[in-house]
């Protein structure tokens, strides 16, 4: 597929890795930056074009004439979405994705269409990260909480504790605890390594185990893994920026919100625009505030400041102050790696959590959700089976009929209302949502080609 990516920031440097160095497309990279792009071009083989995002002759440029796909990640709304309007009326660009970040452009009606602006899927990895967040929230002790078909299934990441009711038994007794639940142990690693799973698999403690089960079951799975968590009431917040604001904002009606802000004006400007949270102008790495705020008695501090150096200090600060749980946003993946073995419970990449989004677009076949997974090095799909038993390598047959890649499992599959545990002898049948986890994300194009029908795609 030939794609278009407007923009060399954190996200479109990432979407580039993903399209061009591991899904195998022919991906052009635009920006204004010409030292930026020599440094992509150098890692990566993609071309680059220095330019204008939003310019004709800049966009005839980069291919315009018979691109598949265009994605506008600039960190500018105006520019990414004139670029798509540029590129569906010159150049009838056939799938328009834009990184549209304002609250007032995503809330006006009939905005995005082929008539407005002709937008096919808006990205905010702001919006994102705030969901994000709060599911880690709402299930304490998690430390990944990922949707699957419209909310009805999660999958959910966590570190077995020797509280854990599994802890130290084989994943065979789960069945034996929760007799009524379906769920699936779709990856366990330990050391950092992927340990097979199978019922003769013994959970360790520290081991981290990724589970899929219904929205519902979540918190009785949990509990098999280690000691459930009280409700989080208490929340710090360290940034007052576009994040920081909209989770606040989502938080304030259910929880003690507070949020501390390092510039007085952005402080004074989202104390009115909150109903309930406290705004402190202050230094969140500094420990006398957070001392005489009881960070001790808060259930979570989370950095969402622009700095990642800022959010890492302060965050390490609030756990050595005896918050119970410290989240931080960090963009650079080598420090997300580094900080996640000491002192910080959760680093959230933006670029994996938005990356996601984008990557189910791109695909061939019928992927309809895909996932990131310890940063990058895994990935959970969810994709719908089409077609009949002739033309389809899925519909018809049981799912030990299926060849999957090394490193790949199906794990539940989701009909109409009914979610079931993929058993080796489960016959797959047409719209069929299946949730499959793949340890090694190098396979992710031989999982793609299963669903794609002779002469559908591209």
């Amino acid at each position: 597929m030939k794609i278009i990516i407007l923009g060399a920031g954190q996200v479109g440097s990432t979407a580039a890795f993903q399209l061009a160095r591991q899904e195998a497309n022919e991906v052009t990279i635009v920006d204004h930056n010409a030292t930026v792009l020599r440094d992509l071009q150098d890692r990566l083989d993609v071309r680059t074009v220095v330019g204008h995002a939003a310019y004709p002759a800049t966009l005839e440029r980069a291919g315009a004439a018979d691109a598949d796909m265009i994605i506008a990640l600039t960190s500018s709304d105006e520019v990414n979405m004139v670029a798509c309007s540029v590129a569906h009326t010159l150049f009838h660009i056939g799938t328009k994705i834009a990184r549209v970040r304002s609250a007032e452009y995503i809330a006006t009606p009939n905005l995005f269409s082929p008539e407005a602006i002709p937008i096919d899927m808006r990205i905010s990895p702001e919006q994102l990260v705030t969901q994000h967040i709060q599911q880690l929230i709402h299930y304490p002790g998690s430390f990944q909480v990922l949707d699957f078909a419209d909310g009805r299934v999660r999958l959910v990441g966590v570190r077995a504790r020797r509280d854990g009711l599994l802890v130290n038994q084989r994943i065979r007794n789960l069945k034996t605890h929760i007799p009524n639940v379906e769920v699936r142990i779709a990856a366990v690693y330990r050391g950092g390594q992927s340990v097979p799973t199978d019922g003769e698999t013994l959970i360790r403690e520290n081991d981290e185990v990724f589970f899929i089960a219904g929205r519902n079951d979540i918190r009785t799975v949990m509990a098999e893994m280690r000691k459930l968590e009280p409700p989080v009431r208490r929340v710090v917040i360290a940034g007052g920026g576009n994040i920081g604001l909209r989770l606040a904002s989502a938080l304030e009606q259910t929880n003690n919100v507070k949020v501390i802000e390092r510039d007085r004006e952005r402080a004074q400007r989202i104390s009115e625009r909150l109903a309930k949270a406290i705004v402190l102008h202050g230094d969140a790495a500094d420990e006398e505030l957070l001392l005489e705020e009881n960070i001790d008695t808060a259930d979570v501090f989370v950095a969402v400041t622009n700095a990642d150096e800022a959010n890492i200090l302060s965050a390490m600060l609030a756990k050595q102050l005896g918050c119970k749980k410290v989240m931080a946003l960090i963009n650079r993946p080598v420090y997300a790696e580094m900080v996640e073995t000491g002192r910080i419970d959760v680093a959230i990449s933006p670029q994996q959590i938005t990356i996601g989004s984008l990557l189910a677009l791109a695909r061939q076949g019928d992927m309809v959700k895909v996932h990131s997974l310890r940063r990058g090095r895994a990935e959970a799909i969810e994709a719908i089976a089409h077609g009949n038993a002739e033309n389809s390598r899925v519909v018809g047959r049981t799912v030990e009929q299926v060849v999957l890649p090394p490193g790949t499992t199906m794990n539940v599959i989701v009909r109409e209302d009914k979610v079931m545990e993929a058993h080796h002898d489960t016959l797959i049948r047409t719209d069929d949502h299946i949730i499959m986890f793949l340890t090694d994300r190098r396979q992710v194009d031989q999982v793609a080609r299963l669903f794609q029908l002779p002469g559908r795609f591209r």
